[in-house]
């Protein structure tokens, strides 16, 4: 992985109609987004949940493709009829959608002959020149082409592949973060955090206030992020400093 100094900004694409429908809880934005962060320094900023149509996974593919550095999907990959992502991608970016050669001998040794039917087959269907993302867990690789890594909707599996995609990124800035729950109310601190804010708006660090309600005790936790470890540990005596100021409780 080749480490640049910028910020490099991602997409993730939620392809399933058992999505949408509530049947299946995602699980996989939120690993996706802090793996990608911590072990690469590439931020997501944006997320689209779409159906199992065609027409929508090529209009969303290309447009964030376009957008993004990099777009992650998942789900869709599979061997039912409803799991069209691979098709429809082809489509997307006018590639022969056929057997990937390598991915097909991967298969037919993990299940064997006699078992490999036509929907563990189709499996190894992909855009042609894609480049595999292998699967420890299950065998049916993921596949890269041009800036899109596409991989399978269970969450297990897809934690187990997303370290095989590392050797397709350029690393850039790791986002650091300081956090800390306060036995307050928004309004309480919502001017001093603004000033405090923007007095640190051309140091890149970001503010986020987010009430909880947790053992009854109604507070706010204050997010820090930022890529420069020496401004968020500035910005985070700040925020002490307002808290000692105001004698507002912590909550531990």
């Amino acid at each position: 992985m080749k480490k640049v100094k910028k910020k490099i900004k991602a997409a993730i694409l939620i392809i399933g109609n058992e999505v949408l429908s509530g049947r299946t809880q995602d699980l996989n934005v939120s690993f996706i987004a802090g793996w990608l962060n911590k072990n690469c320094g590439i931020s997501v900023d944006e997320v689209r949940i779409i159906p199992d149509v065609e027409k929508t996974i090529i209009f969303n593919v290309l447009d964030l493709s376009n957008k993004f550095k990099y777009v992650f999907t998942t789900g869709g990959i599979g061997p039912t009829h409803d799991d069209i992502t691979s098709l429809s991608i082809s489509k997307a970016f006018k590639k022969k959608y056929d057997f990937n050669k390598e991915a097909y001998k991967i298969l037919e040794k993990y299940y064997g002959i006699t078992n490999f039917n036509d929907g563990r087959k189709k499996m190894a269907k992909m855009p042609n020149g894609s480049s595999l993302i292998y699967n420890p867990s299950s065998a049916a690789p993921g596949f890269k082409i041009k800036n899109v890594l596409c991989l399978p909707g269970v969450p297990t599996i897809l934690k187990s592949m997303i370290g095989n995609t590392k050797k397709f990124l350029i690393k850039g800035k790791v986002v650091h973060d300081k956090n800390i729950n306060l036995i307050t109310v928004e309004s309480n601190i919502s001017l001093e955090l603004e000033k405090i804010q923007n007095s640190y708006a051309n140091k890149n660090v970001n503010i986020g206030s987010y009430p909880f309600f947790k053992l009854g005790k109604v507070g706010v936790c204050i997010v820090l992020r930022s890529d420069s470890k020496t401004a968020l540990t500035k910005c985070f005596n700040d925020i002490k400093n307002l808290v000692n100021l105001k004698k507002i409780k912590i909550f531990k």
